[in-house]
């Protein structure tokens, strides 16, 4: 079985609507990367990258003033907590180290009470003495989408894949918003996806394996 036109749809329709997802947005880096890693994660839905964390009004990349890239992690309540996503976030960096660059510096944000009162429990419960943390720990103010070509940026390098969403008919939007190229962009960034054999991927076997070069 391989990535169909079908398999797109049939997936994406079948994902939890946005109403029964909840949100949480980190900056962890470059966010190609946590786009990926996190996108491959069971219960995590969708996905995006942007920029927050600072006043600059209308960032871009070329132009990103002090804001950072973050991700926006979209994520089915019922499958994954907002404390699994804090863990595997303080779990992929340094939270006793910060970087230099405003860009690229690691930042957790809490969008609402529930979210600041989880994030005190998961401290509280860590390793991690919360004066003693560099990471930054923010409310969230806003989030600005990053240009088309930021977005699922791993799958849009693979030709064998972006074909297949044209024939769909899904244009960049739909791609970014699609919770099958969440899957697959974390697929093709090598991580393990427990539902990939749904898409026609195999869940470990590399998409060169699997006769589906870039």
């Amino acid at each position: 079985m391989s990535l169909t036109p079908t398999l797109l749809q049939q997936y994406d329709r079948a994902a939890p609507k946005r109403e029964d997802t909840e949100t949480a947005t980190v900056a962890l880096g470059c966010f190609w990367g946590p786009d990926a890693k996190l996108g491959a994660m069971d219960g995590v839905v969708r996905t995006r990258v942007g920029y927050a964390g600072g006043t600059t009004p209308e960032p871009t990349y070329a132009d990103i003033g002090d804001h950072t890239e973050a991700l926006q992690i979209e994520y089915d309540p019922e499958r994954l907590s907002f404390a699994d996503l804090l863990d595997v976030a303080f779990r992929s960096h340094d939270p006793r180290h910060q970087v230099g660059k405003t860009q690229y510096q690691n930042i957790v944000f809490a969008a609402t009470a529930e979210q600041r009162d989880a994030l005190s429990s998961y401290l509280d419960d860590s390793e991690y003495d919360r004066e003693g943390i560099e990471t930054r720990i923010e409310p969230l103010e806003g989030f600005t989408l990053a240009e088309p070509y930021h977005q699922k940026y791993h799958l849009q390098s693979k030709r064998w894949a972006t074909t297949v969403f044209r024939e769909a008919g899904y244009d960049g939007a739909d791609l970014r918003e699609s919770p099958a190229a969440a899957t697959l962009n974390g697929y093709v960034a090598g991580h393990d996806v427990p539902d990939a054999e749904q898409l026609g991927v195999g869940s470990s076997d590399s998409p060169e394996a699997d006769g589906l070069q870039g």
